[in-house]
């Protein structure tokens, strides 16, 4: 009975899990009727100019492709001396695709497809490029253009719905909607998988992350997990941090992601505002303390107008309990999406629809449209290796200048979509970034 009742939740909540994914990534729609094996172009990026200010769009260069086995080229035969075949390994015969680059002239990024899916999580390693999308996870080599594909039909994961993607004492660690926490050990090409059992709060996962002491941290939707001394095979030293049992210090269970600040201290978005935890005690912050913008300043600036209480039980009671019964739309100030840390000890949180929030430990401001961010949700947060910060929106991508303005890159600049969930930097000096339905890769120096 009891593992009945366990099925019974877990269905339960993979379906609001699909409520909650399609609502965050809403602006996706637009590129569903893009066919999913078409030939990847290369582009030439256009400078903005002041005189100009609207940047045309990239010129086009021939490109060829990497394509599915067997494959029927355009004069009939099948894969021609330009074209490299590669088995299939995407699920329902999405494909991944790469340009490869004509000697001249060189262009300034490449585009790779990962059918309709959303790229959540990214994380370069040496000549690796971990890519992890709605359908798993993409391990791509920058020297050889090889790459492969780990999921749930190969037995690496539980749950193909990857969120994020990093590092853990040498190994890759993975964060799944619904698969829990795995790590993959590339000296053993194995693959271990933590989930409830093993003292995870939540089979849902959104970011993990070892800090300075030791310990493991990992964002959950039934609160955070601390691993003391980051060892995770051992069940007594798993700890839970929730709403109940730190007596609303957390401010809710929904923790989207987390951060080690400058002096030691744990930074966690949640659905209900910012927490810190200092020397075992609790802080947070909402609105009312100044985290995001007035519903007011931004309201006429949101594009999604779709109700999400009107979708989920789970939205509908958040929308009550934080006095939003007059908005409509796609507007929490407190629900933070992506939260970073910089190098100054800054905390920078993306919220729904509330724009970006700065908050240096005393004081808050706020960054909307109105100050150049290019979009008010704010899906993603990335720290660069010169510790200058990203933010990636629903409208484009945007770095955080050190005068407090904004440089946007959109699709004119050469991302793949102008939402944009994922972020990296590779060891060739490339930029990587994630949206719906693939990747851009960006050669210009940012």
């Amino acid at each position: 009975m009891k593992l009945d009742l366990k099925g019974l939740l877990a269905i339960m909540v993979v379906c609001g899990v699909m409520v909650t994914v399609a609502y965050i990534a809403g602006v996706s729609q637009g590129e569903k009727g893009q066919e999913e094996a078409s030939i990847v172009v290369s582009a030439q990026k256009v400078p903005n100019t002041a005189d100009d200010p609207v940047v045309k769009a990239p010129v086009k260069t021939p490109a060829k492709i990497l394509t599915e086995a067997p494959v029927e080229s355009t004069t009939g035969g099948k894969v021609s001396s330009n074209q490299v075949a590669i088995p299939s390994q995407l699920p329902n015969k999405q494909l991944v695709t790469k340009s490869l680059m004509p000697e001249s002239p060189e262009p300034k990024f490449s585009h790779f497809r990962v059918g309709n899916r959303n790229v959540k999580g990214m994380f370069a390693q040496e000549d690796l490029v971990w890519v992890g999308t709605s359908g798993g996870i993409i391990r791509y080599e920058l020297k050889t253009d090889n790459y492969k594909l780990f999921d749930v039909s190969k037995g690496n994961l539980i749950s193909n719905g990857v969120f994020h993607v990093s590092e853990l004492d040498g190994n890759i660690v993975v964060g799944t909607y619904g698969g829990g926490m795995s790590i993959y050990n590339p000296k053993k090409d194995s693959w271990r998988n933590y989930n409830i059992p093993d003292g995870l709060a939540d089979q849902f996962v959104y970011d993990v992350q070892k800090v300075s002491n030791g310990d493991v941290w990992i964002a959950t939707w039934s609160g955070a997990n601390r691993v003391i001394g980051g060892d995770l095979d051992d069940p007594g030293k798993w700890e839970t941090y929730n709403l109940e049992n730190t007596q609303g210090g957390l401010p809710n269970d929904w923790v989207y992601g987390l951060e080690e600040g400058k002096n030691g201290e744990m930074w966690f978005a949640t659905e209900k505002g910012l927490a810190r935890y200092s020397d075992g005690k609790w802080k947070n912050w909402q609105h009312e303390n100044g985290l995001g913008a007035d519903y007011d300043l931004v309201k006429d600036d949101i594009k999604f107008t779709r109700d999400p209480s009107k979708a989920s039980q789970h939205h509908a009671k958040q929308k009550v309990e934080q006095g939003l019964n007059r908005v409509n739309v796609a507007f929490n100030p407190n629900y933070i999406v992506s939260l970073k840390v910089d190098d100054d000890g800054i905390v920078w949180c993306g919220t729904w629809g509330g724009g970006l929030a700065r908050f240096d430990g005393e004081n808050w401001t706020n960054y909307t449209t109105k100050d150049g961010l290019p979009s008010n949700h704010v899906f993603m947060l990335y720290k660069d290796p010169k510790g200058s910060v990203w933010a990636g929106t629903s409208h484009g991508l945007a770095k955080v200048l050190p005068n407090g303005q904004f440089q946007v890159l959109t699709r004119r600049e050469g991302l793949y979509a102008d939402n944009v969930f994922s972020m990296a930097n590779a060891a060739d000096g490339s930029i990587w970034v994630g949206s719906f339905g693939g990747v851009a890769r960006i050669l210009d120096q940012i």
